[in-house]
């Protein structure tokens, strides 16, 4: 049995969840970088930073939806038949940077947003503001990472 729907599930998982927290936490951040430029459009390109913070999860979700379907033999020429366990665990690998990045993409959009509002009334602390945001993120680089060991583990 042919279970490669199994790993197109997997995948879409992985790159429609991120994307959805990425796009989250991009938008609640611009928000807030809107309005501190508003007030002061010499910050754009501080607050412009810590406005992408929150992109990253989207751009995880793509590597690994990337991998599914190259290994599972959906892009390219590599890989072959998918069996419904193969297809279960092409499936399974795209679970991980999919919540993950969906919640931490919306949460770091809400750090990013705070960070803003310090940069707003402190532009000198661009270093520490860029800490709170950057803490979210390893939440995201261990979902990454989990998704790429399962990926990987599929034989």
């Amino acid at each position: 049995m042919d279970a490669k729907w199994l790993a197109l599930i997997g995948a879409a998982l992985a790159a429609f969840l991120s994307g959805m927290g990425s796009a989250k936490g991009c938008s609640i951040a611009g928000q807030a970088a809107a309005g501190v430029t508003t007030e002061d459009p010499a910050k754009f390109g501080q607050t412009l930073v810590l406005q992408l913070l929150p992109g990253t999860q989207g751009f995880y979700g793509f590597i690994v939806a990337f991998l599914i379907l190259s290994n599972a033999g959906i892009l390219g020429t590599g890989g072959g038949d998918v069996d419904l366990v193969k297809g279960l665990a092409y499936l399974a690998a795209g679970l991980p940077i999919g919540v993950v990045g969906l919640a931490s993409g919306i949460q770091q959009g809400k750090a990013s947003a705070a960070s803003i509002s310090l940069i707003g009334k402190r532009p000198e602390e661009m270093g520490k503001a860029i800490i709170f945001p950057a803490i979210v993120e390893t939440y995201a680089i261990l979902g990454l990472l989990v998704s790429f060991l399962i990926v990987n583990g599929v034989k």
